[in-house]
């Protein structure tokens, strides 16, 4: 291409090359290049899709899409029935439902659905039954992390082989975490604050899968349960969540937002939310980080906005249908 005459020719078609050239062969640099042509397209972008979560009924069983076209939401399917502090996750473009509670007891079953056929399967289930658990994928396997049995607070993995269709166990924590937020970036899992049983907590664990091993990383400024994690660009970002001992019913409910740098193992406050979000689910979509619903101490919220990385700020966009907290938002291509 870049000998093509007409390339050649032309001194802006040169220095799109360049520019082209520079992105793909630096990506260490790709942070300082950013510019509108390295922005995902609308089209290739995918959807999002909201999972569930705690409503007004005490217990969203729907699904709901958004489409980032149009800037709206749809309802485009239903669990086989109610869960709440459950995890999702995306592999070979199928939503991974996990764990979770159902109102009576805590689960390990999980359950499989397909937005192409709009069918669900069932999956294996996991070792432990486990309520407030992270889910993530990291290298073709899924993980599940932490989470709460029904009678204590979780330290341990385990990791879905999908070729074996098989869970192990893999290494524990150093604390056990209850709605953990759970995020992968630069090949390694991270697990972000959540609950221990006696509070709120603002240490962060990342997970080498190569070593089998987790290590200690700079905790965030603010303690955090119900905390959404979402990567970007080589940075993390947690965002909302809640702080309160567990003695209390009354909890401090946030609208900060910290982004983690693994290169310096620093957190920086960045732009808050519009409002204070618990239980708050978050995905990249484009991008743009999405914060969907939550709860503000008194409503479960259909309230949505995103965050632009590049600008530093939220902007709203259309609300979910229903309003939910504790929803699981993922991004699926289709």
């Amino acid at each position: 291409m870049e000998a093509n005459p007409l390339l050649r020719d032309s001194v802006e078609c040169q220095r799109l090359v360049m520019e082209a050239m520079k992105y793909h062969l630096l990506p260490e640099r790709r942070p300082l290049l950013q510019s509108p042509r390295t922005r995902p397209r609308k089209a290739t972008v995918g959807a999002l899709f909201a999972v569930g979560g705690m409503d007004a009924t005490k217990g969203a069983t729907s699904i709901e899409q958004y489409c980032l076209r149009r800037d709206t939401w749809r309802q485009v399917a239903v669990m086989s029935g109610r869960r709440l502090q459950f995890g999702v996750a995306v592999l070979d473009d199928r939503l991974y439902v996990v764990g979770g509670r159902d109102g009576l007891k805590t689960l390990n079953t999980v359950e499989c659905y397909n937005p192409r056929s709009k069918s669900w399967s069932v999956m294996p289930p996991m070792s432990t039954h486990r309520h407030g658990l992270g889910v993530a994928v990291l290298e073709g396997p899924m993980y599940a992390v932490g989470g709460h049995d029904g009678w204590s607070y979780l330290s341990t993995v385990e990791r879905w082989d999908p070729q074996a269709r098989q869970w192990s166990f893999v290494a524990s924590m150093a604390t056990p975490r209850s709605t953990v937020g759970v995020a992968v970036l630069n090949s390694k899992l991270y697990a972000v604050g959540g609950r221990d049983g006696s509070s709120c907590l603002k240490s962060v664990e990342c997970f080498d899968p190569h070593t089998n091993k987790w290590s200690s990383c700079a905790p965030m400024s603010k303690r955090r349960g119900g905390v959404g994690v979402a990567t970007w660009n080589g940075f993390l970002y947690a965002i909302g969540g809640h702080d309160a001992p567990a003695s209390s019913l009354a909890s401090r409910l946030s609208d900060c937002v910290e982004r983690y740098d693994p290169k310096t193992d620093m957190w920086t406050a960045v732009a808050p939310m519009s409002l204070s979000r618990d239980a708050v689910g978050v995905c990249l979509l484009g991008d743009r980080l999405y914060a969907v619903g939550g709860y503000d101490g008194q409503v479960y919220l259909n309230t949505v906005e995103a965050y632009d990385p590049q600008t530093n700020e939220w902007t709203q966009v259309a609300p979910l249908c229903l309003g939910r907290a504790g929803a699981c938002v993922v991004a699926v291509k289709l």
